[in-house]
């Protein structure tokens, strides 16, 4: 993000596109992600499919539970998927081993949501960013030091700060130095965990910069995970929308605030609050009990809250289809009005 783009406010996905995100960097085929309960089968992420392009921000929305955080961590191997494909690079990394999954850790890395938890307490700023450093083997006690310097000056924290303990800092210091620690080893593919939501809302807009400043000069790839669609709206490339751990819509993201098809995408945007008092537009309610994520029956899951919903079309299984060119859609109700 450029200072003239920054200066006047220029979304995401209205600015100029990086040449070299053409390229898939990380794909999802099919991907599922289950946990076993006494009462059934968990479904935390199914049947996921997505591709996210080098050096671009995919957005990842949807209501809290509907399984945005186990998919980035599925993706970067911190939970193993249940079924399905993972690639990396033209790679197939769904199934490696100790080796290689080290050889991975390298160029994948995340940020979590809350600092305070994420960060030892009993390391000081100094030893976290070194860490993953150390674990590696490839750096020499002088490289490591020198390459500590480098990342907090480059993540806006004092050095004076290296012998400090996380509870000595701030919420947005202390965010810093998580995303300092995610760049030690030079990552490619970085999961962003909601990493603005427990901070106060003028650091969240420092933090944000920070992250497509970082994008800008290192070519990251993000897999941004928020629910807050403002944010995403001036942040992401492409937004994908999960609802009850499916994803339902997937489209670049000026279109979709321009062109929303999915009746949940529908109802998020409506929830987006506005300061303009002659803003006519109604906020969407949804009625009906959400269904359960266990063992869950064929058919949309957004059915029993849907407002177009018809016994028997919406029953049956639903697919991500295109409706123009990189939108895609999971809804029955766009088959049956013709627009595919």
């Amino acid at each position: 993000m450029t200072a003239n783009e920054r200066k006047h406010n220029i979304p995401k996905g209205e600015r100029g596109k990086n040449p070299a995100a053409s390229e898939i960097l990380v794909e999802a085929v099919n991907l599922r992600k289950y946990f076993s309960t006494p009462r059934g089968q968990l479904h935390a992420v199914d049947d996921v499919n997505l591709k996210i392009r080098r050096g671009s921000t995919m957005g990842v929305v949807g209501e809290s539970g509907c399984g945005k955080s186990t998919l980035g961590r599925t993706l970067i191997h911190l939970l193993e998927s249940t079924s399905g494909q993972i690639m990396f690079n033209g790679h197939d990394i769904t199934h490696v081993g100790r080796k290689d999954l080290s050889r991975l850790r390298h160029k994948m890395q995340i940020i979590f949501q809350d600092p305070n938890s994420s960060l030892d307490p009993r390391r000081t700023i100094e030893a976290t960013i070194r860490e993953p450093m150390m674990l590696s083997k490839h750096y020499s006690k002088a490289e490591m030091n020198d390459r500590v310097d480098e990342l907090m000056n480059l993540v806006g924290v004092d050095n004076r700060m290296r012998r400090a303990y996380p509870h000595e800092l701030d919420g947005g210091r202390r965010q810093r130095v998580g995303i300092a620690r995610a760049l030690a080893m030079s990552p490619e593919f970085i999961v962003c965990d909601e990493p603005v939501s427990a901070l106060d809302v003028s650091i969240q807009a420092q933090i944000l910069n920070l992250l497509q400043d970082l994008q800008e000069q290192r070519n990251l790839t993000y897999l941004f995970v928020t629910h807050d669609m403002s944010v995403v709206k001036h942040l992401a490339d492409e937004i994908c929308v999960m609802y009850l751990v499916q994803v339902i819509e997937i489209c670049g993201s000026k279109r979709i605030f321009e062109n929303p098809t999915h009746p949940y995408t529908k109802v998020l945007l409506s929830a987006i609050p506005t300061t303009d008092i002659h803003d006519k537009s109604k906020r969407i309610i949804t009625k009906g009990e959400i269904t359960s994520p266990i063992d869950p029956a064929p058919g949309c899951r957004f059915a029993n809250r849907c407002m177009y919903y018809k016994p028997g079309i919406c029953d049956q299984p639903q697919q991500l289809e295109e409706i123009e060119p990189g939108h895609m859609v999971s809804c029955c109700r766009v088959r049956e009005v013709n627009l595919l």
